[in-house]
């Protein structure tokens, strides 16, 4: 049973959503502050973080960047209906995606069950081709381990959070290859690519500031425009 921390202060929803993720088959802590919201994530208890942005005592922002000094834990972000400036500042700062309210209910649990898919399940199925924890993907200055979700360049591991690992994979795994944000999309997020949706563009601005420059001095990944992405060879 996924574990699901949901850090929202409207009691009254906190209570529906509660209810909503016990029926789908999670087992859902409420907390209804910044701080001990904080703290319950920081416990490595749970398995994805349902982070809403206003919050008393510390907003989903403050936790968000601490929580990602220490973790990696897949979070999704509640923000205001049409805030544009939430979603973008969600993302640079490490959430796996956003939500806007007032949400759908089966949305949500579309949107959760695509994260938990993508960094549990997607690496179970990669563990399936694999005969032992050595598998590597090695590309240039770089060494990743999928069944670890490990990344590695010149010696010195890369502090990635899961979605931005996956994103990563799929790039060098289709290396000199035009690989469209739809396939990406889908792939690596779980979710058709609708318009004015900037969490693909955001994943990969945050992996571009994480990875060092490579020796010759030419990019990593290459913007194509109107078809894609290509990671360089």
């Amino acid at each position: 049973m996924n574990r699901i921390l949901l850090v929202e202060d409207d009691k009254g929803l906190s209570e529906l959503l509660g209810q909503l993720l016990e029926l789908e088959g999670f087992d859902p802590t409420i907390c209804q502050d910044g701080p001990s919201g904080l703290a319950a994530a920081q416990s490595g208890n749970h398995d994805i973080v349902l982070l809403d942005v206003m919050l008393p005592g510390m907003n989903g922002f403050d936790i968000l960047r601490q929580l990602r000094q220490s973790s990696d834990v897949p979070v999704l972000m509640l923000t205001a209906k049409g805030d544009d400036i939430d979603r973008v500042v969600g993302l640079e700062i490490g959430a796996d995606d956003y939500l806007p309210k007032p949400f759908n209910d089966r949305e949500l649990i579309a949107r959760i069950r695509a994260i938990l898919r993508r960094t549990k399940d997607n690496t179970h199925e990669r563990d399936k081709e694999t005969s032992n924890d050595s598998e590597q993907v090695a590309h240039s200055d770089l060494l990743l381990y999928p069944r670890r979700q490990e990344a590695w360049a010149r010696d010195e591991q890369l502090i990635l959070t899961a979605t931005e690992f996956t994103l990563l994979l799929e790039l060098v795994r289709h290396s000199g290859e035009v690989i469209s944000k739809e396939t990406l999309s889908q792939d690596v997020l779980g979710k058709k690519l609708m318009p004015f949706d900037r969490s693909l563009d955001m994943h990969l601005s945050n992996l571009r500031r994480k990875l060092p420059e490579r020796l010759d001095g030419r990019p990593r990944v290459k913007t194509v425009r109107g078809k894609g992405y290509i990671w360089l060879d």
